[in-house]
């Protein structure tokens, strides 16, 4: 098959298209004939070799942790996945990943796909729709009537974040360049703020949730924007305790792992058409490069998806 590796850590010449072995399955796995993946900043990060002291691979490597596709082999001990299955997972990210024609997963990752999604959107709704479902929902219990305040609302995590939030019953202030305001009102935020435009303390009443999607200053300045025993939800920097706890606020900081309860909890509001992914961007396995480079760019509305077969 073919796979797009890294054989060393660095810059995007460093994603190689190579011919391997289709990889075998465990007694727990599925095999998935990918159909699309989709690019995450996580992706490149790995590439650059920011997190190897978290995650110790041993090179060559594939790339790509959200994937969409059809099942065509089931480990020994599989029962609830059988061969033919439209899928959707978010894989462990220690093995190898989905830039490639097949991919084995852990069974208990994958979910079957909604027959209103097709392959692109299934592999677009994975990473991104996991890490807003665990901040808004598993952590911070958004409740009905709460202010949620999402930061980067047209960005691959946030434009899903400003969805589930509405799907329940929170009122959303979204931040976005003034290029992409009109987008947040069709996402459902309920206030759109143009980040440029003043300080976000003059545009913006508390907010009970914060989903931070961009850490440093951006972070910082966020505290001032909760109410007394609000909470500041971030997947990119982790909060200080110390600071939170002087602001009369909550922290909490996410890394997410697979999740078939949450790809079905997904699946559920995009059946009720209370969800669906955007997609800006399409790209090849042979176009990986260019991928990563507009990933890196931070200036993508939605997601970035690779059709493989």
């Amino acid at each position: 098959m073919r796979a797009v590796r890294i054989h060393q850590y660095g810059g995007v010449d460093t994603l190689k298209l190579d011919t391997i072995d289709k990889p075998s399955i465990n007694d727990d796995d599925v095999l998935i004939q990918v159909n699309a993946a989709a690019i995450n900043p996580v992706d490149w990060k790995i590439r650059e070799g920011y997190l190897q002291a978290f995650i110790p691979y041993e090179l060559p490597v594939t790339l790509g942790w959200d994937v969409a596709g059809i099942v065509t082999e089931v480990g020994a001990d599989v029962t609830d996945i059988k061969v033919g299955d439209e899928v959707f997972s978010r894989p462990a990210i220690h093995r190898d990943g989905s830039y490639a024609e097949f991919i084995a997963v852990k069974a208990e990752e994958v979910a079957i796909k909604s027959p209103k999604l097709d392959f692109s959107e299934a592999a677009a709704l994975p990473l991104a729709g996991i890490t807003a479902w665990q901040c808004l929902v598993d952590v911070a219990d958004v409740q009905p009537g709460q202010r949620v305040l999402v930061h980067a609302g047209a960005g691959g995590v946030g434009h899903l974040a400003i969805q589930i939030a509405k799907a329940k019953g929170a009122v959303v202030v979204a931040t976005a360049s003034a290029s992409n305001q009109a987008l947040l009102k069709e996402l459902g935020a309920d206030q759109a703020v143009d980040y440029s435009k003043a300080p976000l303390a003059e545009q913006i009443d508390a907010v009970d949730i914060v989903l931070d999607t961009m850490g440093g200053e951006i972070q910082q300045n966020s505290w001032a924007l909760l109410k007394d025993n609000g909470i500041l939800v971030s997947v990119v920097d982790q909060p200080d305790e110390s600071v939170a706890k002087a602001n009369n606020a909550r922290s909490a900081f996410v890394f997410i792992e697979p999740s078939r309860r949450i790809l079905e909890e997904l699946n559920t509001l995009v059946d009720e058409d209370k969800l669906r992914p955007i997609i800006e961007h399409r790209f090849t396995l042979e176009t990986i490069a260019e991928a990563h480079l507009q990933s890196q760019s931070g200036r993508t509305r939605g997601k970035i998806v690779v059709d493989v077969n």
